[in-house]
């Protein structure tokens, strides 16, 4: 069976239509709540905020730097669980703090959270 151009063009436009659905629901999962408290007992909330720049960036600002790349929530993971070298609003550098749980639910729900802001 052989497919007209329109034909083709309406099922790509669908797949990525549906491409485009699954992509923006991948941090519809968020425990909100979750994400806050674990940040809050981790001390994320002394450096950061939500929508301002503090001592670090706002998770705002951290959320638009990673927007569209692949690695994004491998690297935060590893920033809040590894400890790396950070640069700060003031230009100083620091050992990122480390997320108080050990739980990779609830680390890639702290992830998901800051990506979705």
């Amino acid at each position: 069976m052989k497919l007209s151009i329109s034909q083709k063009l309406i099922k790509l436009s669908s797949l990525g239509l549906l491409m485009a659905a699954f992509t923006s629901v991948s941090y519809g999962a968020v425990d909100a709540d979750a994400a806050v408290s674990l940040a809050k007992k981790s001390d994320c909330l002394k450096c950061h905020a939500v929508d301002k720049n503090k001592k670090a960036a706002s998770f705002k600002s951290i959320a638009e730097k990673w927007k569209g790349k692949a690695d994004a929530q491998a690297k935060l993971t590893e920033s809040i669980t590894k400890g790396p070298k950070v640069k700060l609003k003031d230009g100083t550098e620091e050992a990122h703090k480390l997320i108080a749980s050990q739980d990779a639910n609830e680390i890639q729900n702290v992830v998901d959270w800051i990506l979705s802001r």
